[in-house]
This record gives structure tokens, sequence and C-alpha cells, in this order.
């Protein structure tokens, strides 16, 4: 699903999840319903909103984003709203905001799931009156019309639990939902997505388009590709610009890459159903058996909001599993100095993943409580 311009926006791909979605976004595009995109970072929910607006009556006018996590809790009022003059520091004049510089046409809002509880009770009151009013100012500026989607790769369901996402935003937003699948569960759609970025980005770095050889394409496919589109897109170019047009090879992949897929496909057979391991199993074994460290295999992802908290917890209670609640053995197993140990007990506290090591004690439980799929993945018998 690569982003281009208008008339290159489009859906790449021949799953059934990929031709079901196509079919949503028609429907979609037909109202002014408001829209909510789920899905992980680098499915491509912005493509999807933008082919929703390309594809409406609204698509002569302006298309404006916001992404709602790149902006600082101060200044994210300010951007959709708009600002009066000496409204806070920095306000040297009047300024409009992003909802009227798009009238009769569509406002998408990503990572909504960033929003402050003060921008949702703004947010909501526009939605209920349509009206704008800037920040510093007394009264509603204007009225306008704009089609509102949202996108967030977030649980908002967990987040209204908390308390963290107002719940009547959030049926006010999600009247549409489209959910937009990992590429991992729709690997028939890779050797597409390689072909049309190594058309694509050959063109825009001026080389000759080289073709790719079947083993090398077998591990591309295997790939679990944690970051989605947006990672195979980053590695294709890699792969352009290293190859300069001759064929591409098992050997030219990125070593991290290969790597991974030798752990694939991480799955085991239960009353002859495949069962696949999960995405928390996949990066322990990472660590467990390839030997990446915690702060490589995992952090980043965690940080880039790639996986969740549930995910982190899980693998802290594979890892607990195996140590038997140490957590300074945990530590050394997830390749990581022994320096580490109070960083790493911060950094889970800090984010609410510190599991109590007491119910890991008794009974011992190490591999053994493991799935069956991940036993079989860093290859120890119960």
């Amino acid at each position: 699903m690569p982003v281009g311009s208008r008339d290159e926006v489009r859906l790449v791909g021949r799953s059934p999840a990929i031709e079901r979605l196509d079919e949503e976004l028609e429907q979609a595009s037909r109202s002014d319903a408001k829209v909510l995109i789920t899905g992980e970072t680098g499915v491509g929910k912005e493509v999807a909103a933008r082919l929703i607006h390309y594809r409406s009556a609204r698509a002569r006018n302006a298309l404006v984003t916001l992404n709602c996590a790149g902006l600082p809790d101060s200044l994210l009022e300010s951007e959709p709203f708009g600002h009066v003059r000496g409204s806070f520091t920095g306000a040297y004049r009047d300024k409009p905001g992003l909802l009227e510089s798009a009238p009769n046409g569509t406002v998408f809002l990503d990572e909504v799931g960033e929003m402050s509880v003060r921008m949702q009770v703004v947010l909501l009151r526009f939605l209920d009156t349509g009206e704008i009013q800037r920040v510093g100012a007394d009264r509603a500026h204007a009225r306008v019309s704009v089609r509102l989607i949202t996108a967030t790769n977030r649980d908002l369901q967990a987040h209204i639990a908390s308390g963290a996402f107002r719940e009547d935003l959030y049926f006010r937003l999600n009247v549409v939902h489209l959910h937009i699948p990992p590429l991992r569960d729709r690997a028939e759609d890779v050797p597409l997505l390689v072909r049309h970025y190594l058309d694509v980005l050959s063109a825009l770095h001026k080389v000759e388009t080289p073709t790719i050889q079947p083993d090398a394409l077998d591990v591309l496919m295997t790939y679990r590709w944690p970051g989605n589109i947006r990672e195979l897109k980053n590695v294709v170019e890699r792969l352009v610009l290293k190859t300069a047009g001759r064929a591409i090879a098992h050997t030219d992949l990125p070593s991290d890459v290969v790597r991974a897929t030798a752990l694939a496909p991480v799955a085991t057979q239960v009353k002859g159903a495949v069962v696949k391991a999960s995405k928390a199993e996949d990066l322990a074994a990472l660590m467990l058996q390839q030997g990446q460290s915690f702060w490589v295999a995992v952090y980043p992802l965690f940080m880039a909001r790639d996986l969740t908290r549930e995910h982190l917890r899980r693998i802290v209670q594979i890892g607990l599993e195996i140590t038997n609640g140490n957590y300074r053995l945990l530590v050394e197993l997830f390749n990581m100095p022994q320096d580490d140990y109070k960083r790493f007990l911060s950094f889970l506290r800090k984010h609410d993943c510190h599991l109590p090591f007491q119910r890991f004690r008794v009974p011992p439980a190490r591999v053994g409580a493991l799935t069956p799929a991940f036993a079989k993945a860093v290859g120890r018998d119960h």
C-alpha cells in the first residue's frame, strides 16, 4: 500500500484481506461518515485515508493531515483549531488551523490515541457543533464542513478502560471502522509489494531496475516484517542502491532479515491445525536463539509503538519462566550486560511491565511452561 501522488495512490496486493479492504474503502468513500482506521505502525493507514478522500465527492478539495503523536500537547490544540495573537508564547499573529484550511475537504488525524484528555474534549465539542474556536479566543471563529478520518495503532478500548480515552469520543469517531492487517498475515502480498517498490525506487534513484532471485524472495516472504510495509520499502530501497541493477541474491539481503527468518515458520501442529507463535514469542526467540540484545530486538519496537505493553509483558513472562523468576538471570538471558540490571527494571516499572517474580518460583517453571510453538522455536525439549 504505497504512498505517492494522487494518481499513484493505490492498493498493492492480491490477498483476500486487501481485496476486502478495497471494497470497504470504496463503501466508505461514498459517504461523509467519520472513519476510524486501526492497525500496526507501517501498515498503510495514511494511504487508506488518502484513498477514501480521493474516491469521495470531496476529492477536489483539500486533504490535510496531522500526526497527533508528532506535536507537544501545547501545540496539539493550536494546529487543528488555530490561535489568536498573544494566546501563548510565540503566538505573534493570528493563525488559522488545519480545519479552516480544508473547507469542504478532509482532515486526517493520525495517532489519535495519543491525544491528551483536554484535546479530546476540544475535538468532541467541534464534532458536536462544527464550530472552530481558536486557542485564546473567547468565542467561535467560524463553522466549517470537513470530513474527519482518524487512525491509531493503539487499542482504544484498553485506553477507555484505563481512562486515557473518552468513550463518547470513541463512539463519535468509530462510525466506519477499517482495520488493516499486518503484513505478516498476508505474505502473498510481499512479492507484489517488492516488485512495485523495485520499480518505483529504481526510477527515483535513476538506476536500472533489478530482478530478484527466487531464494531471496522466499526469505522476504518468510520474514515477519515487524515494521510492516514501511520496513519492506526501506529494505527494498537498500537493495536497489546496493545492487545497482544486477539481480538481487540471497546474500544481498540484510543480515537481520536473514537471521530472523531462520526461526520461521515458527509453528507447531496441534490436533492437525497449524498454530503460529506470537509476536512476543518470535522476539523472545531472537534473543534466546540468535543472541540479540533486548535493547536491539525489543526496546526500539516498543518505543516506536510497534509493540504493546501486553507484548512486552509476555516477553518478560517467557524469560522469567526460564529463569525461575530471577531478574538478574533474565538480564543475562536477554543478552544485556549485568550493569543494565537497574536500567532494565526501571524501564519495566516505568511502563507497568514489571511482573512479580514470586509467581514464577512455585512451582519451578522453566521451558516446560512455554507454549509448544516457542519451545520448538528455541530448540529445547520439555
